[in-house]
């Protein structure tokens, strides 16, 4: 069990679910603790800004495909997010959470100065997240449905937008297959037991928000006594995409996903008032939606959807009732998390009710 937590960041962007992470050079006792980094089950992978790291923690970069160590090239990766991209170097690092171990893990370290520059493709894909000044985090701890970022697609081709073979003095970067062992590779799939699944266990949120939260979130799947799925209602998403599927106002999203990392429930509404990017309206709303599984399990849900203005005006930094605008899929973010246990099983991981990739609540 982990702590996990809602609270203040400093420019003031709300519902980031964060935690502590120690990271060490692989195969010592040179560690340090991470703190602040955001805990976000739509990703596979830690990401950590270069600047968060002790200049003296010496993690090693992974070489570029097709190039062994020492040989000049370093890996570089591009991670695409809703919101952005991150660009940065591969490099192996022994991660600790909650006294489990993922070994010789390859994480990416965001803005690492050996590759200044972003290969054009990769700064096509958004805009920056590139500083904390527009992620206000020290990084990303991506736990999500696959073991890997990428998969066996990327060991396959060189794919844009996703890993590079780069000159380590600096230089050019060319798309590149990677492979599998070498890919940002979700930590809890590196773990040596309690290594199918996660879950988060959040407590419920007053409508007009609370300043603090916190949480745990539990490794495994039915692995110890406090991580059993009990009577929760399993839904399995698609093997390849992590989508399961939602039905709202009359319209069906194919591209649905439960999501720790977005801030807000993200999805379309012709009722709902909106103030940019946001919804707004000028009484709290109740929404009704259906998730349903690839198997056809099924779930109906009602959640309220207040208005974003007057959220963002109070000082409270977790909402379970804040909700943006998406016309191209349907995203359960963190308001979804509050006040339920939520589980998030990792591909091909075996657990009670089968083989992930599934969610459960």
């Amino acid at each position: 069990m982990q702590p996990i937590k809602v609270d203040a960041l400093p420019n003031r962007l709300r519902n980031i679910l964060t935690t502590s992470v120690i990271v060490c050079t692989p195969g010592t006792a040179d560690c340090t603790t991470i703190d602040n980094v955001q805990v976000d089950t739509g990703s596979q992978g830690l990401r950590l800004f270069a600047s968060a790291l002790p200049a003296t923690l010496a993690l090693p970069a992974m070489a570029g495909a097709g190039g062994a160590a020492g040989t000049g090239t370093v890996s570089g990766a591009c991670a695409v997010f809703g919101t952005g991209y991150t660009w940065g170097a591969v490099r192996t690092a022994d991660v600790r959470i909650a006294g489990q171990l993922a070994a010789g893990l390859p994480i990416q370290v965001i803005a690492d100065p050996t590759l200044p520059t972003v290969p054009a493709d990769c700064a096509s894909s958004g805009p920056p997240m590139m500083t904390q000044a527009v992620l206000p985090v020290n990084g990303i701890l991506g736990i999500g449905l696959f073991a890997a970022d990428c998969g066996s697609v990327c060991t396959r081709n060189a794919l844009p937008r996703w890993y590079y073979v780069c000159d380590a003095g600096g230089g050019a970067c060319a798309s590149s297959s990677q492979p599998l062992a070498s890919q940002v590779t979700n930590p809890v799939a590196g773990f040596l037991e309690n290594n199918n699944g996660v879950i988060i266990e959040l407590p419920s949120v007053p409508d007009a928000g609370a300043r603090t939260l916190t949480g745990q979130l539990i490794f495994g799947i039915g692995t110890q006594a406090n991580n059993t799925l009990g009577g929760a209602t399993v839904l399995r998403v698609n093997a390849q995409t992590g989508y399961l599927a939602t039905t709202a106002d009359g319209q069906t999203w194919p591209r649905s996903f439960i999501d720790s990392g977005s801030n807000g429930m993200f999805f379309a509404s012709a009722t709902l008032a909106q103030c940019g990017l946001w919804y707004c309206p000028p009484a709290q709303a109740t929404q009704t939606a259906t998730m349903t599984g690839v198997d056809g399990a099924a779930v109906t849900l009602s959640f309220s959807i207040a208005n974003a203005q007057a959220l963002f005006a109070s000082s409270n930094n977790a909402f379970d009732n804040l909700a943006g605008v998406s016309t191209t899929m349907f995203d359960w973010g963190l308001p979804f998390f509050f006040g339920r246990r939520i589980y998030t099983a990792i591909e091909a991981r075996p657990t009670a009710a089968g083989n992930g990739p599934f969610y459960a609540f």
